[in-house]
């Protein structure tokens, strides 16, 4: 999709940006609250996206939503340049876009891990600590539970999935006696 190879290519220079700067989780938080705002206020977000209103209301408009959010320099010349070139639409996407990049940068995967029942905080731990040594990154888990998955687990990295659960493995079962 066009928008999203914009927001990409926003997001990694803004995380340029930020590494150069050494701040970069602090322009995430700030650009993650930016993003809040405008998708929170209807008002605020036709306004920002409508050709009826100049350039230069839209500015000031913007001024002071970034005064009021307390935003650093740069992520406030950020949002102006968006705003400028009429990309203020595509902030949710850069921020989505931004998060990937700092995480690649900084090491950090963020995994989702779905069991069919509760698993407790040593389970947890070990499936981390595990996913952590075969990929050698630090691990931020999502656990979810799925009743549908019978037993086992589905580990979901990036577009890769890891899948050991009973109701798959019963799937392949049926397959082969389906098939004779």
């Amino acid at each position: 999709m066009i928008s999203n190879a914009i927001a990409r290519r926003y997001a990694k220079a803004l995380v340029q940006l930020g590494a150069e700067e050494g701040a970069v989780d602090r322009f995430g938080a700030e650009l993650a609250r930016a993003a809040t705002v405008l998708g929170t206020s209807v008002d605020l977000r036709s306004v920002l996206g409508s050709p009826a209103y100049r350039i230069e209301a839209k500015r000031e408009i913007l001024k002071d939503v970034v005064a009021r959010l307390d935003l650093s320099g740069s992520v406030a010349n950020f949002l102006q340049v968006l705003l400028d070139r009429g990309r203020i639409g595509c902030l949710s996407q850069i921020v989505q876009s931004y998060e990937s990049f700092a995480d690649d940068l900084s090491g950090v995967i963020r995994p989702v891990l779905m069991s069919a029942d509760a698993l407790d905080g040593a389970q947890v731990e070990e499936m981390k600590s595990a996913l952590a040594k075969a990929t050698g990154k630090k691990v931020v888990l999502s656990v979810k539970v799925d009743p549908t998955l019978i037993g086992g687990v589905v580990t979901k990295i990036g577009d890769k999935v890891f899948d050991g659960s009973v109701r798959t493995q019963l799937d392949r079962i049926r397959d082969i006696l389906q098939k004779g």
